[in-house]
């Protein structure tokens, strides 16, 4: 599997997106295709922006698949911080976060009694 990529905008207020195709196809024929597809729905595109109007149509017309989030299996995010490296998922509209968390999410102070655990005085 082959991965291209279309932007759009400037780099800091742009998008991007991505597609894949099972043949490697050349930098500057996947350049001609997509000024081809840009060319075919610059004028009459419903999608939300240009870059996936053009996808959409080369999934239509080249064989490309448009990768989008309803193709994701898992979404990650990481962090530097174990608390904030958590598993995402899709199911139709709604997004699933999965997260470990200490005593239900409650912060304890070591001097505090846990879950489950008396309190003693010594």
């Amino acid at each position: 599997m082959h991965f291209y990529e279309i932007h759009e905008g400037d780099e800091e207020v742009g998008a991007a997106v991505l597609l894949a195709h099972e043949e490697r196809i050349e930098p500057f024929e996947f350049f001609e295709l997509v000024k081809k597809a840009r060319t075919l729905v610059m004028e009459s595109y419903e999608e939300d922006s240009l870059a996936e109007a053009i996808a959409n149509e080369l999934q239509r017309s080249a064989g490309f698949i448009h990768v989008t989030d309803s193709l994701l299996v898992a979404s990650v995010n990481v962090d530097e911080k174990e608390e904030d490296t958590y598993l995402l998922t899709d199911e139709g509209d709604t997004r699933t976060l999965f997260m470990s968390r200490e005593e239900n999410g409650e912060p304890h102070d070591d001097d505090e009694p846990h879950n489950g655990e008396e309190e003693h005085d010594d």
